[in-house]
């Protein structure tokens, strides 16, 4: 499979951009874990034209992260122009247009100013923002989109053609629709329908619901895709593409960290958060291990969703212990002190 110049290994696996999770500390472990492409966490066009630092932060690339995405969302034609090109002097391999966030901040909004999938309601602005985005830059653009509006608007088949035509080099397609944000279950059925279409020439990559190593071989095996796009089943526990590709060659479903190494890895992850948000490469991070910091923070929905822990009798009150922490001292810890007993 290949995008542009870009050439995956058979059934690639893509990191799914996410706010808040595919910062740089995450992106590399998922990376090293086999995550063939990578995705930004979305960047608002009118804060990137802004120079909003935390907006800028986001545009860091780390050259063992390539290939990567920069991903970019907004609802003015010429603001996603102008972002599109600061964001490609961050040199990625790849400009994404965000068409598929559900957020209401970001796509409820009856302001006329939707982005994200409200413009799912706004098919003529969908498609100039693509194409001036795809003739205002020098690198290849991607579009990121759902299946449609809600249940009685799943226009994705035809959409697909119609941002083909824009120039875009690849379409990732959530099996789901705006209306139904996170709930229910992703539609690969129509996923397959536009990887089916004769007329489609890109690449389709399908994004929803893949938790488990059986079902992303189901989505290429099923469906036709080119590439699977893993999201919500990766945050906590990063080592989950190794998990995959160890299934496609193998056929055994396996743990290839035991929980020890597990726990290692998780430890790791907060101090490239720390590293991240709170302190340089030089600082020794020992000398901030009783400090509150926000890599902590930042860290906590992936200590919430990690399925390390998973099974331990009576761990709740131990996971709001390691939840409510605020320093790396008291917070590994908790961690260190947790056994599968």
């Amino acid at each position: 499979m290949q995008i542009a110049n870009i050439i995956f290994p058979d059934k690639p696996l893509f990191l799914a951009p996410m706010e808040d999770v595919t910062d740089p500390a995450f992106r590399l472990l998922c990376k090293r874990y086999g995550a063939d492409m990578l995705y930004t966490e979305f960047v608002s066009s009118e804060a990137l034209i802004r120079n909003v630092n935390r907006t800028q932060q986001k545009l860091t690339i780390y050259p063992e992260e390539r290939p990567i995405a920069i991903q970019i969302y907004g609802h003015d034609p010429d603001s996603m122009v102008e972002a599109a090109k600061i964001a490609e002097q961050a040199k990625p391999d790849l400009i994404d247009i965000n068409f598929g966030c559900p957020v209401k901040k970001v796509a409820g909004k009856g302001d006329g100013k939707c982005a994200g999938a409200g413009l799912l309601r706004d098919i003529p602005r969908m498609l100039k923002i693509t194409s001036n985005v795809v003739k205002g830059v020098k690198i290849p653009v991607t579009v990121k989109t759902r299946l449609g509006w809600d249940d009685d608007s799943k226009i994705i088949v035809s959409l697909a053609e119609q941002l083909q035509d824009c120039g875009i080099q690849a379409l990732t397609i959530h099996g789901r629709t705006r209306s139904q944000m996170y709930k229910g279950n992703a539609d690969w059925e129509l996923i397959g329908q536009v990887k089916n279409n004769p007329r489609i020439k890109i690449p389709i990559i399908g994004n929803g619901d893949v938790t488990t190593p059986e079902r992303a071989l189901e989505c290429f095996n099923l469906y036709g895709v080119d590439a699977v796009m893993i999201g919500r089943g990766s945050i906590g526990r990063p080592w989950f593409f190794a998990e995959v590709k160890h299934y496609f060659k193998t056929g055994e479903v396996k743990s290839l960290l035991s929980f020890e190494e597990q726990k290692e890895v998780l430890k790791e992850h907060i101090i490239a958060s720390v590293r991240w948000l709170d302190i340089d490469e030089e600082t020794p991070i020992e000398s901030v291990y009783n400090q509150r910091l926000k890599g902590i923070i930042h860290s906590r929905r992936h200590l919430a969703a990690t399925p390390v822990f998973k099974g331990i009798p009576n761990f709740k009150d131990t996971r709001i212990e390691m939840l409510r922490a605020e320093t790396l001292d008291e917070l590994f810890g908790i961690i260190d002190a947790v056994n599968l007993e």
